[in-house]
């Protein structure tokens, strides 16, 4: 599995290291207690060592290396720190949520349902790349809908290995077949509803159940 390069449209050289080694970490194919050089990483990615540099730091600061002199000792994601991302996750989602239960919110709601179609639309052509992109984007809407701005630079903390553990956990979705794919689509339904209720209980309802299943598919996909 590579980084889809149409996620990183606009990034600097760092970031899209950093995109890449995030995946390579997140998935185990560098393991954790590894130790990476800013050598080594330079030259798999023909790269000078400045931008490794800023990738190296990009990645120590969520957590996934411990940076040593000329270069890091990889600590990786376990599933309890994963569960402990999926709270911070919750937190902010049933926070914004809450929020936009009053306010007329009629045109998220408009693009919430497209992307949910456009979900449906990749599990019919197989494209697991679009399907996560989508399933991402669906939440970060909401995010920023709230316009709260302390909440929004709390996601952007997370953001990037929200979207790594989304790519990775959609593709191996994928592989357990279309029925499985088409229900995480369906279950989105459930946020859209709540929204569309502008009821505080039944919102708090729908982001509790969502985030339910959430948690017992992590605990399946990842490695």
């Amino acid at each position: 599995m590579q980084y889809p390069s149409a996620w990183l449209q606009g990034a600097s050289r760092g970031e899209a290291i950093a995109c890449e080694l995030r995946l390579q970490i997140i998935n185990e194919t560098i393991k954790p207690g590894e130790i990476i050089s800013e050598n080594r990483i330079a030259a798999d990615f023909g790269s000078s060592r400045s931008p490794v540099r800023d990738a190296l730091k990009a990645l120590s600061s969520e957590g996934l290396i411990r940076l040593e002199r000329m270069g890091a000792v990889v600590l990786g994601l376990n599933l309890e720190d994963v569960n402990e991302l999926y709270d911070v996750r919750y937190l902010i989602e049933s926070f914004v949520q809450h929020r936009l239960a009053e306010g007329d919110h009629e045109a998220l709601f408009v693009q919430l349902d497209r992307t949910i179609d456009k979900m449906k639309l990749a599990v019919k052509h197989g494209d697991y790349v679009d399907f996560a992109y989508q399933d991402f984007m669906f939440h970060e809407m909401i995010v920023m809908q709230a316009q709260h701005q302390r909440m929004i630079h709390l996601w952007n903390s997370i953001r990037q290995i929200v979207m790594t553990v989304i790519l990775i956990t959609t593709e191996k979705g994928f592989q357990t077949g279309e029925e499985r794919m088409n229900w995480v689509a369906d279950k989105h339904y459930k946020i859209l509803n709540g929204l569309r209720s502008q009821d505080a209980e039944v919102i708090r309802r729908a982001v509790d159940d969502y985030f339910k299943d959430s948690a017992q598919t992590l605990s399946r996909t990842l490695p």
